[in-house]
């Protein structure tokens, strides 16, 4: 039998964790080490993850860490580039949580350097495994829609201070980077997934609960014209009172209509196409638990079947660099009308 493939996670918090576990679950992965800025967190990690070795630094794990073939890299987004970058260039495939960075030139060298080294890089855009993201992408593959016209994304959540706690990284502008890059990116890389690339983009941005929160706005309105046909809308706000209100696309087309809803675009609300029934879908697994409030479906177990299936040769990476490359650029481009 073929050995495990061998993670170390980079960044301990609430999405590392759960990249630990699943990985110490999996029957074809090890996980040999933890890596966290943070000693506070030894005695917990210790008791969830016995005999696994701590790191204070990603440097202090390269120089004297055990050797593994995967570094997951889950510290907070301003990080991302560097880590992901200081990873392959020692050797080792990458898992990238979202975004793959904060810029198009640092995910470009990403890409560059996962050329240079002949390594992989897993961008962790795990809302692809929902079924219904997999029903629309399929059902938008054979041409059942026909003619796309409008688009509509609509991402409401809330993000208060019970997220946005004092001394976080989150709402900075150099750590975070934005709402779009730390709530929503998901559903940009859907709409890339889906139906590809924008253009003539224009937008509003507004900050209506956020001031002594973050550095950066709580809402947008973004309108775009799809490159291959059809317009949009994306609307998106972590000003809603006290929960998360929903997660939606409505897809009008020249063969009928469809609407992804619920509060993580977890369910088909509606479809009306011609000469289609739809079909019983899996159910979604849950929203990510953050104690006062959720996040996307935990599908990451799929991210991790992913990438030892890649590096088995059983199957090929479902996101890679360039996908996570695009959803960056594309979310700048956004920003850059700020």
């Amino acid at each position: 039998m073929e050995s495990a493939v061998r993670f170390v996670i980079c960044g301990v918090g609430h999405i590392g964790r759960r990249h630990a576990a699943l990985v110490a679950a999996h029957p074809e992965a090890q996980l040999v080490a933890l890596v966290d800025s943070r000693p506070e967190l030894v005695p917990a990690l210790a008791d969830d993850f016995p005999g696994v070795p701590f790191f204070a630094s990603l440097d202090d794990y390269l120089s004297h860490g055990p050797a593994a073939d995967v570094l997951t890299v889950a510290t907070p987004n301003g990080l991302h580039a560097q880590q992901a970058i200081q990873g392959l260039r020692a050797g080792l495939h990458v898992v990238v949580e979202k975004p793959l960075a904060l810029h198009k030139s640092d995910a470009e060298d990403i890409v560059h350097t996962a050329l240079q080294t002949g390594r992989f890089v897993f961008g962790v855009m795990q809302n692809r495994y929902s079924p219904p993201a997999a029903w629309l992408k399929q059902i938008v593959q054979e041409g059942r829609l026909g003619k796309v016209f409008l688009v509509q994304l609509n991402c409401f959540w809330n993000r208060d201070e019970r997220y946005y706690t004092p001394g976080s990284w989150h709402g900075t502008r150099v750590a975070d980077g934005g709402t779009l890059f730390t709530q929503f990116s998901h559903f940009v890389d859907l709409l890339y997934w889906v139906f590809g690339d924008i253009t003539n983009i224009s937008a509003r941005f507004r900050d209506f609960t956020h001031e002594h929160l973050t550095e950066f706005e709580d809402s947008g309105l973004v309108t775009f014209d799809l490159v291959r046909g059809g317009s949009g809308t994306l609307q998106y706000s972590t000003a809603v009172w006290d929960r998360n209100l929903e997660s939606s696309l409505t897809v009008v087309a020249e063969r009928g209509s469809l609407r992804l809803g619920g509060q993580y675009m977890d369910k088909v609300e509606y479809c009306h196409l011609q000469d289609y029934t739809l079909p019983a879908l899996p159910p979604t697994n849950p929203a990510n638990q953050y104690g006062p409030y959720q996040g996307s479906a935990a599908n990451h177990v799929h991210v991790i079947d992913n990438v030892v299936e890649t590096l088995r040769q059983r199957g090929v990476a479902t996101t890679n660099a360039l996908e996570g490359l695009k959803v960056v650029e594309m979310i700048e481009r956004i920003y850059a009308l700020r």
